[in-house]
């Protein structure tokens, strides 16, 4: 009976999906812009010095355009979210704006990225969404038009989960967990995601979707590299369940101080995943789906598993486009009131903000660093 419950649950979400993609008409908002890491990255990394990357088969297997720098088979989850919203094309990667209208919006997203460094880090990241507010005031015809333009926008943020996976976890090349016990560095973190937040907020961003982190302990390469007779890594999980906390009061505080300018939410990707570790149709949740490298990414033209849809993993790091199906539909319309907090992404596209100058949330950074709750 529970299973028949969950088939008919699963089944909802994919028609509410398939409805959603196929409604013609304007977008819920004007436009969205995108940072992370490889969950969330379209292309940036392409033509970095870096072996993160992913423009090479088998990704996009399953992509309508083959690969594009995607570290997945097909669509990611903001792919799919901005399906959801009703953007007709996907967001550009900001390595290539060329030919695209960027006031609909710019994924600055970027493979191995972290909050604390890495590739392009949020900091960097940020820095090109300036640049990229400059040429929209340049094409409104002012700033605060800009300003008042951006105010509609969602801007949505998912980026950390390397900032443990590639320093923290890697004590054998970083002595980072050494120096840090794990509330230490949750701290750490929070404090310069803050920071990254209220600069953010400075150009603009009104209405902002913050991604917690998910079961990193249980990816392949965790459970392969740390893991005993293929469990999940639970220390892992449990210093990331820290850093969730705080990201949790860290959206309070920034609700608590800046309402009713700007409105931010937190999607538990945890929750999401723990909540559908039995979702029918998934068969294989401790491998990936291509064959891997030491690298944990696709060895190139490696032919993948043919039953795609079975498979929570794509490589050792990243999900499955089936995956990232149910993280979209529960970050857009949370089946679960607990998925998000302390509303989804259908609602905050709804809410009203005031309109500030662009000088005014100056006035805050201070006093949020010293009064935030972390």
């Amino acid at each position: 009976m529970a299973m028949a419950c969950e088939r008919k649950k699963i089944l909802w979400l994919v028609l509410h999906l398939l409805m959603v993609v196929f409604v013609k008409g304007a977008p819920q908002v004007p436009c969205l812009f995108i940072f992370g890491d490889s969950l969330s990255d379209s292309g940036n990394n392409n033509d970095l010095a870096t072996v993160a990357k992913a423009n090479f088969k088998p990704y996009g297997i399953d992509f309508p355009f083959g690969p594009t720098g995607r570290f997945t088979n097909g669509l990611t989850t903001i792919d799919i979210i901005s399906q959801q919203l009703g953007f007709e094309e996907f967001i550009p990667p900001f390595a290539n704006t060329s030919g695209y209208d960027i006031l609909k919006g710019v994924n600055y997203a970027s493979g191995a990225a972290g909050i604390l460094g890495a590739v392009v880090s949020l900091g960097l990241q940020i820095a090109h969404h300036r640049v990229i507010v400059s040429r929209i005031a340049s094409t409104l015809g002012s700033m605060n038009k800009a300003q008042e333009y951006l105010s509609k926008c969602l801007y949505y943020v998912n980026i950390g989960n390397n900032d443990y996976i590639n320093n923290y976890f890697l004590s054998q090349l970083y002595p980072t967990s050494q120096i840090y016990t794990p509330h230490q560095y949750a701290q750490l973190l929070i404090q310069h995601l803050e920071h990254n937040l209220l600069d953010l907020i400075d150009v603009g961003a009104r209405k902002l979707v913050i991604v917690g982190l998910g079961l990193v302990g249980c990816t392949p390469n965790s459970i392969r590299t740390f893991g005993t007779n293929g469990s999940c890594y639970e220390e892992g999980n449990e210093a990331v369940s820290i850093f969730n906390s705080k990201l949790v009061s860290l959206v309070d505080t920034l609700n608590f101080n800046l309402s009713p300018y700007s409105k931010s939410i937190f999607i538990d990707s945890t929750a999401v995943a723990i909540a559908n570790t039995n979702a029918p149709g998934f068969t294989v949740s401790t491998v990936g789906c291509c064959v891997t490298g030491w690298s944990g990414e696709c060895i190139e033209n490696e032919e993948p598993c043919n039953n795609r849809k079975e498979y929570v993993f794509w490589d050792d790091f990243h999900p499955t486009e089936a995956w990232n199906q149910i993280n979209a539909i529960n970050s857009y319309a949370a089946t679960n009131p607990s998925f998000v907090h302390p509303m989804d992404i259908k609602q905050l596209v709804d809410q009203q903000v005031n309109i500030m100058l662009p000088e005014f949330p100056h006035h805050f950074k201070t006093h949020l660093t010293t009064t935030s709750a972390l």
